[in-house]
């Protein structure tokens, strides 16, 4: 069971800095990124993008739908960039602020199937699944904040974003990151949905409890979509994300430092459009390469090193340019809580403890982040547990050291019943799930997983935890943007 005095979030400090590139290789992947911006540019369909970055003195043509970058116009609007912002919670408790202090997690997102409580198989996710996975994370410190941990499949898709974003908006005080609205039509509901909480549009403006980001198609295009989308959202006051997952040997190149590089590029053609089309938005970097299986073709579910080094080195890049940034920490690419799980969770989220970004996400995820486990969630809490507490540190001081206590106790003695052990041993990290019984008790239980008692904990929550509801009032609003968008979208497709 989760303690009751734990804090409401669970933050990790970012002053650890384990570099994997040097300042020479640093500068190269930055000199490199500038070069793919200016000889072979970025394609998009936004016409009305490319029009206004013409103006803006780039190379531009319209009828191949591509734009080349001047590296000093990249560099300019890099600067533009807000750099430090806060993410607020509905309640101010609940803010986490971004100014490379301190960093937070997040679920990840956004799996189409969910692992069924009852039945352990894979099945679509539902609206009423998104809602109960965001109750469950609300009640875990560990969770900062949220993206959509599964999609809402039984919604239609035109208005499935402004869906699940209703499903966590009444499921959660905590803050949203949306990441499935990719046009204007579901960014503008979003945005409705938002003020009708907040009391109005300047009121979310100054405490945004959503932001968003939005992910270049590698190699190097954006869709019309999301530029319009990025651009509704950074004008209401929203922190925006510019994202790229491209795939090593598929749409990047197969060398890390190749597909560190394109990362990279995206990153910053998207930062680029961004502050043309709002100036000073609030920006942060969003680096998610990864590998494919040379065998099938697929994305590589027994990543190991390659994507971790990758990781380490986008945020190490991200941190040259003072910009916030995200990294993903677990997603294992097991099909199950097993043994391949632990070690992929663990071995990605120390790495990111060691080159922390300000966002990590990850949790909750099998299978290459097609399928999220409640279980899984709680599991990944505990590994983040472990090593946000090894990032912590620990006290090295004259009363920490407890020579007096030492000196008393002596040798042969014990350290039980001291009052020294008494007050401090609450610092002591214990485990909420994995199995503390000796063998005998263990087999006497019937040999008992930690998966069965984080299913146990997650049922427990579902049953007791009740997050802050949202006014009757304003749920009824809510409710009728959803129905309003839903019944436009359908008459505009009939």
């Amino acid at each position: 069971m989760l303690d009751d005095d734990a804090p409401r979030i669970r933050s990790y400090p970012r002053e650890v800095r384990v570099e994997v590139l040097t300042r020479e290789d640093e500068d190269l992947i930055h000199r490199r990124s500038l070069d793919i911006l200016e000889r072979a540019g970025v394609s998009t369909t936004n016409e009305r993008v490319l029009k206004l970055l013409a103006e803006h003195g780039q190379d531009v043509d319209l009828e191949a739908k591509r734009v080349r970058f001047d590296p000093a116009f990249v560099e300019e609007r890099l600067a533009m960039a807000g750099r430090t912002f806060t993410l607020a919670g509905r309640e101010p408790d609940l803010d986490l602020v971004i100014d490379g202090e301190r960093g937070y997690l997040s679920t990840d997102g956004c799996p189409a199937d969910v692992l069924d409580l009852d039945t352990k198989r894979r099945r679509p996710g539902t609206k009423q699944d998104l809602m109960d996975l965001t109750r469950i994370g609300d009640a875990l410190p560990q969770v900062g904040f949220f993206w959509q941990p599964v999609s809402a499949n039984d919604t239609p898709v035109p208005v499935r974003p402004i869906h699940e974003t209703h499903a966590q908006l009444v499921s959660t005080s905590k803050h949203i990151q949306q990441m499935t609205a990719i046009d204007g039509f579901n960014a503008k509901g979003i945005l409705e949905m938002a003020a009708a909480i907040a009391g109005s549009t300047e009121a979310f403006a100054a405490r945004p409890f959503l932001s968003n980001f939005q992910c270049a198609i590698s190699p190097l295009h954006w869709d019309h979509g999301p530029l319009d989308a990025m651009e509704l959202f950074a004008k209401a006051g929203m922190a925006v994300g510019i994202c790229s997952m491209p795939l090593a040997a598929a749409s990047a190149p197969v060398t890390m430092a190749g597909t560190i590089t394109m990362v990279n590029a995206e990153v910053l053609s998207g930062i680029a459009i961004l502050e043309t089309l709002s100036p000073g938005a609030d920006a942060f970097y969003v680096g998610y390469p990864t590998t494919i299986d040379l065998q099938s073709g697929a994305l590589n579910p027994a990543w190991g090193a390659e994507e971790t080094f990758a990781q380490m080195a986008n945020t190490q890049m991200a941190r040259r340019y003072g910009l916030p940034c995200t990294a993903t920490c677990m997603a294992t690419g097991s099909k199950a809580s097993d043994w391949q799980a632990g070690v992929q969770s663990m071995l990605m989220t120390m790495a990111n403890m060691l080159m922390p970004a300000d966002m990590l996400t990850g949790v909750g995820s099998l299978d290459g982040d097609n399928v999220f486990s409640a279980v899984e969630m709680l599991l990944d809490a505990e590994i983040y547990d472990i090593a946000l507490d090894w990032t912590n540190g620990f006290r090295i001081s004259e009363e920490d050291i407890a020579l007096d206590v030492i000196l008393e106790v002596g040798p042969g003695g014990h350290f039980l019943d001291s009052e020294h052990t008494l007050t401090n041993m609450k610092e002591i990290w214990r485990t909420s799930l994995m199995n503390r019984r000796n063998w005998d008790a263990w087999e006497a239980a019937g040999r008992p997983d930690p998966a069965v008692a984080a299913e146990a904990e997650v049922r427990r929550i579902l049953a007791e935890h009740h997050p802050e509801p949202v006014a009757p009032e304003i749920a009824t609003e809510l409710q009728r943007i959803v129905d309003a968008y839903q019944a436009q979208a359908v008459s505009e497709a009939s």
